[in-house]
């Protein structure tokens, strides 16, 4: 298994993501155990390969070679009796109703509701991750619900949510979960939300979008350098995941934490925004988020909003249409504005829609077409 840069043992005993909320009476779940059978939870992997030392996981671009018992990158693969299971199937840790637009997701479904689940596990390890009590972690380190890809369609239904999202932590890694319940979904017309870091291979990403109908990626800098030491991972990976989902008509909206020391560059915010428009994302929503302290990197201040306000102006001037700075209450650029007239089409306050002046999908001032999935 490839080493990582950031220790397991470093990361505190697991708490609760967030106590509210929560819908799930199911009742918790058992952890599974790596030294005795597999659980319930546990399911075979699709996308892997045997090799001379043992098996390798293709998901993504890891691409963990594991022996009998060792345990991915990722924390939920695991290497029994020759195959490869995952252990995050049915056992969420998190179960929430959220807005859409926390995703965040400004152009797909206005003010409506998403079921939100994750499970354990991440393939990314960033030192300034949120959620790194459930992401560095593995589902047997977390109290999980018992919440089968029926069910969570079932919830969903029930408490009138237009989409399930797989968020929070990284669906990627429990991805057999994420495509069963999102089949499911589309048979009873929920659709489906990634929120993702895009650190994906081709052929499971290309599987995974027939299923999908919105994702938020994070692209979280614009240097293979900054990925390595921040998060410890590689860019290409995310800039194809970018076209791909692009290519296969994946509702598509980008974030990217301006992070103060590692991603407040602004020759490199242009450099990203310019790759962007030369790609043919300029009707793609552009999130700039602002960074609080977290997790690994708590000695930093919050990104000022004047360097967030530059990169807007940045991304504006590279042609991108729809460009948002989010984390900032407050902000009159949380709104949607028209690229032709300038004047707001959806007004937000913090996740609450405040004014919608969209006309079958076009701005009600002056018929411009607004990118965006409305109905």
């Amino acid at each position: 298994m490839r080493g990582r840069r950031i220790n397991k043992r470093e990361f505190i005993k697991l708490g609760l993501l967030c106590t509210g909320g929560l819908i799930c009476k199911n009742g918790w779940a058992n952890s599974p155990v790596m030294n005795k059978k597999l659980s319930k939870w546990s399911r075979e992997a699709v996308f892997y390969a045997q090799t001379p030392r043992g098996i390798r996981c293709q998901i993504c671009p890891n691409e963990c070679d594991l022996k009998e018992r060792e345990v991915s990158d990722c924390h939920n693969r695991i290497v029994k009796g020759g195959k490869l299971y995952t252990m995050a199937f049915g056992n969420p840790c998190a179960v929430h109703i959220d807005p859409v637009e926390k995703k965040p997701l400004y152009h797909f479904l206005p003010q409506s509701k998403a079921l939100s689940i994750a499970t354990a596990g991440c393939n990314l390890a960033c030192l300034n991750c949120q959620n790194w009590t459930i992401s560095q972690v593995s589902p047997e380190k977390t109290r999980n619900f018992d919440l089968m890809p029926g069910a969570v369609v079932e919830s969903a239904v029930k408490h009138q949510c237009e989409s399930i999202a797989y968020t929070y932590s990284e669906p990627i890694t429990f991805y057999e979960y994420v495509t069963e319940t999102s089949k499911i979904a589309r048979q009873e017309g929920v659709r489906n939300i990634l929120v993702s870091n895009g650190y994906i291979n081709e052929k499971p990403l290309r599987e995974l979008c027939k299923v999908i109908d919105a994702a938020n990626i994070d692209l979280k800098a614009f240097s293979d350098d900054i990925y390595l030491k921040l998060c410890n991972g590689k860019l290409d990976p995310i800039l194809n995941t970018l076209k791909i989902m692009k290519e296969e008509n994946v509702w598509l909206e980008i974030t990217n934490l301006v992070v103060p020391e590692w991603t407040d560059d602004l020759d490199m915010i242009k450099r990203m925004c310019g790759w962007l428009a030369e790609n043919g994302f300029q009707d793609t929503p552009l999130h700039f988020s602002r960074f609080y302290p977290k997790h690994k990197l708590l000695r930093l201040p919050s990104t000022p909003v004047t360097v967030l306000n530059k990169a807007r102006s940045s991304a504006v001037g590279s042609g991108l249409k729809y460009v948002f700075t989010d984390n900032v209450p407050g902000s009159e650029f949380s709104n949607t504005f028209c690229p032709k007239c300038k004047k707001i089409v959806i007004g937000r306050r913090g996740f609450a829609i405040i004014g919608n002046n969209l006309e079958n999908g076009k701005c009600s001032a002056c018929g411009e077409p607004i990118a965006g999935v409305w109905e």
